[in-house]
């Protein structure tokens, strides 16, 4: 039985009650009406303002005398009759109503006043506004007396209150919010749910800071949706303890649900996988995930495939299956999730058709094989593939039975078509010994094809098998390799080269000297004698290059930082570049130590840049970065020689002409230049080449024509395993060169030799003189004791210069020895043990060059 209700009428501040829209109860007929004290009420003061004024002016009459008075009585009732018919008209009109608003019909309360959600205002003082009878009813109120606002409702229920509290704090800041929360039941009613709304009621007036409250029992709502999940949950069990396995995967592979079936089959435990995590190359093999991979089709197409392939468990073990993989097709022709139902065909029962288990095992054997294989007809039309040979082709080939089909022929370049094709036909008419076809591919793959012939009559639907080995890696080592070789062998060529031009370079220096000395600058040869030194000197610029390029020239590396040296080397460039062209240099935050030869590296990024400056020959822009490569990053090059390892980038970028594929493969090679003769020696990017290559970096370009040309080179990060030592500044030359003392000069090239022992002599030395390491030691054991120093060369016939020094450390220790040599110092120290003593003269010197190591090397 319903509770007995007062009918309680909607009451304003005028007293007056507003249309009545009442919900009665179902079982006892009670009606609850809403409360509305919402009206605008009249105003007492000016009732009593209006009064005082009449009587005021009443009293004014009395004073002023009855005559006097006659004229302004007229006319206060003039104005009286005026003001009472203009009301008279305003209420014809509808501007006026009397008993505030129990005459017209307010639409928006007649629905607020009828709603099944529970609706009050309040104002900032908590009095209620308005109520609807929804409100009433929720909130168990009986009269206008008793109805409280929504934050009084539920004082009692701390986590309610809480709720309520959250939301009134959302309308106080001017915000709605949205809550639902449970409360208890009345006596003898069970917990319900609420719905709570609140919001600002209005933005000026009376309702300027009232909050309206809204007020929904949702509890069927939250039944219905509790039997839905309990029902859920039941199917999701079914599904989870089926006799098949099922999984979904997005179209970047992630599993986005496996069953407990599957995830058994697996190894996995179930809840493990039951939050994602997982993606198809956890549970396929590496290429048959490809045959999984979702294709374009049209909108709303739906494609089912039965691929019987091999599952991986969790350790590594093939377990057999056949998947039944289904794919809805978007609107916008993308795949969608995929639905996949998993049997395992490993559980074969007693009496198995053997030709079953037959077909088991051949599908199990084909999609695993690592090699890619097709079945074709005549014109190349695929009728079956693989696992290796979709992911080979970009994904699964869809073979339609009587309709178009994808061909083989079309994932290779137009010029390799007609030998594929050509083999195709052969084998499809039963020849045999059929010689493999290479082909490109996109994406600059590189693939070999084997066709050979099926059986006679099976040759309806499949005329021919191919087979397919990608061979990208084989033919990029190949090249590297070959590269690798040439350069190589140019290299040990120009080191030859570059040895005997020294040699050659020495004695003319050398001789040019001895000239100097003895002709002074008015007399008329001078200047032929000084063009010969600059010209011998200049030869041995040239041949210095060619030492860099075969990676035998002397460094002398130290620890730097990037940014420093690009800043020394900055304003160079500028002049270099000219107007034309602008610099622009992005150096990288936190550059690591590199440990080169600060010269060199100047020269490499000179060289650099002068090639820039000739591609632009109408102005453009060169960009220097500097940036840390880490060995993670270094893969993102996409270049196979470049190792995993910690790199300092040095990036130069020019807006030029670019460079041919074919240009490219020779920029290195010494002597080669695209420019015009007379303007270029073809030595600057092969210096730069032996250059980087000798401090243990790589370098590497990319160029298109029209677009520029990017060279990176790639510098080793530097590591200190102990200090660095700084050495001290060198100790000014001695002006006196003169000295005292039997020199033993060790030299196999005559001329050298000859220049040599001149130079010492005349400084007052005894010189002995060997023409190669053998008789060098004879002259040592006659001479054992006087010997104060040895000037031997490095390169020599029958003993070189190591193995002579070796020999000279057993007869004595302690003998000084300065080894000359057209090679870097760091070519033949590694045949020497490791700490051994010795001076380095490089090749071509000068005569004082020499006379000047000898003083100082006795003097040590």
């Amino acid at each position: 039985m319903g509770r007995p209700r007062r009918s309680v009428g909607p009451l304003s501040l005028t007293g007056r009650r507003g249309p009545v829209v009442t919900i009665g109860d179902e079982k006892s007929g009670d009606v609850l009406e809403p409360i509305d004290r919402s009206d605008a009420a009249g105003s007492i003061g000016l009732v009593v303002v209006i009064a005082l004024t009449m009587v005021a002016a009443v009293v004014s009459f009395l004073f002023i005398g009855r005559q006097d008075a006659e004229p302004w009585v007229i006319g206060l009732l003039a104005l009286l009759a005026v003001m009472g018919v203009f009301a008279l008209f305003a209420v014809a009109a509808g501007i006026l109503q009397f008993g505030g608003r129990a005459g017209r019909f307010d639409l928006t309360k007649a629905l607020a006043d009828g709603s099944a959600e529970g609706t009050v205002v309040v104002d900032p003082l908590g009095r209620v506004l308005y109520a609807n009878a929804a409100y009433l009813e929720l909130a168990g109120a009986t009269s206008a007396d008793d109805v409280v606002p929504v934050e009084r409702l539920y004082t009692s229920e701390p986590d309610v209150a809480e709720v309520i509290y959250r939301l009134a704090q959302a309308a106080r800041s001017g915000r709605g919010a949205m809550e639902e929360v449970r409360v208890a039941g009345r006596s003898g009613e069970t917990a319900r749910w609420l719905r709570l709304k609140v919001r600002p009621a209005g933005t000026g007036g009376r309702l300027a800071k009232a909050v309206a409250w809204t007020v929904a029992d949702i509890t069927r709502e939250r039944i219905r949706q509790e039997d839905a999940y309990v029902q859920l949950q039941q199917v999701i069990d079914y599904l989870d303890h089926g006799p098949a396995g099922f999984f979904s995967a997005e179209p970047d592979g992630s599993l986005v649900y496996i069953n407990a079936t599957l995830a058994e089959w697996l190894g996995y435990e179930f809840a493990e996988v039951a939050a994602g995590g997982l993606k198809l190359s956890d549970i396929l093999p590496g290429p048959a995930v490809a045959l999984l991979a979702p294709q374009p089709g049209s909108a709303g197409e739906v494609k089912t495939e039965v691929i019987d392939i091999d599952l991986k468990r969790r350790g590594g073990e093939p377990l057999p299956v056949r998947l039944y993989h289904k794919v809805a097709v978007a609107p916008d022709g993308t795949a969608g999730a995929s639905r996949t139902l998993v049997m395992d065909r490993s559980r074969s029962r007693a009496g198995a058709d053997l030709a079953r288990a037959a077909e088991v095992r051949f599908a199990r054997f084909f999609n695993s094989t690592p090699m890619a294989i097709a079945t074709v007809d005549r014109v190349g039309k695929i009728a079956r593939v693989n696992a290796l040979f979709a992911r080979l082709f970009g994904g699964p080939v869809e073979v339609r039975p009587g309709g178009e089909t994808r061909s083989v022929l079309t994932g290779i370049a137009e010029a390799d078509r007609p030998v594929l094709e050509a083999a195709i036909r052969a084998a499809a008419d039963g020849k045999g010994d059929i010689a493999p076809v290479d082909a490109a591919m996109p994406g600059g793959r590189a693939v070999r094809f084997y066709v050979v012939p099926v059986e006679e009559d099976e040759r309806d639907q499949e005329a021919a098998i191919v087979y397919a080995i990608e061979t990208t890696q084989q033919r990029a080592l190949e090249t590297q390799v070959a590269q690798s070789q040439k350069m190589t062998a140019i290299g040990q060529l120009a080191g030859g080269v570059a040895h005997d031009f020294n040699n050659v370079l020495t004695a003319i220096i050398g001789h040019a000297d001895f000239l100097l000395e003895t002709h002074r600058q008015t007399d008329p040869s001078f200047q032929d004698i000084m063009q010969i030194k600059h010209n011998a000197n200049r030869a041995a610029g040239l041949v210095r290059q060619l030492l860099a390029f075969s990676r035998r020239q002397t460094l002398r590396p130290q620890v730097i930082q990037l940014g420093d040296a690009m800043s020394d080397v900055t304003m160079l460039l500028r002049r270099l570049l000219g107007e034309a062209v602008s610099l622009d240099i992005k150096h990288g935050r936190d550059l690591w130590p590199v440990y080169i030869d600060v010269n060199q590296f100047e020269q490499v990024v000179v060289n650099l840049s002068v090639n820039a400056r000739d591609a632009m020959a109408h102005g453009g822009k060169l960009i220097i970065r500097t940036a840390n490569v880490n060995a993670a990053e270094t893969e993102a090059f996409g270049e196979a020689q470049l190792p995993a390892a910690d790199f300092v980038l040095v990036e130069v970028t020019d807006t030029g002409t670019g460079m041919a594929p074919e240009i490219i493969d020779k920029i290195f090679d010494p002597f080669f230049t695209t420019k015009e003769v007379g303007k270029g020696t073809g030595l600057g990017l092969s210096t730069v080449y032996g250059i980087v290559k000798q401090t243990g970096g790589y370098v590497f370009c990319d160029s298109k024509i029209g677009v520029g040309t990017t060279f990176r080179i790639f510098l080793p990060r530097h590591i200190a395993v102990e200090p660095v030592v700084v050495e001290e500044p060198a100790q000014a030359k001695p002006a006196d060169l003169t000295g005292r003392g039997t020199i033993l000069l060790v030299e196999d090239e005559d001329s050298v030799r000859a220049f040599g022992s001149r130079a010492l002599t005349s400084r007052g030395y005894t010189v002995l003189q060997a023409a190669s390491g053998v008789e060098a030691l004879e002259l040592f054991g006659s001479h054992d004791g006087k010997i104060e120093l040895v000037v031997s060369d490095v390169v020599m016939p029958e003993m070189d210069g190591p193995t002579l020094l070796r020999e000279l450390r057993q007869r004595r220790p302690d003998l000084k020895v300065i080894f000359v040599s057209g090679y870097a110092e760091e070519a033949f120290r590694k045949n020497l043990p490791d700490g051994e003593q010795f001076a380095f003269l490089p090749k071509p010197f000068t005569l004082k060059q020499l006379v000047e190591a000898v003083k100082d090397t006795i003097a040590a």
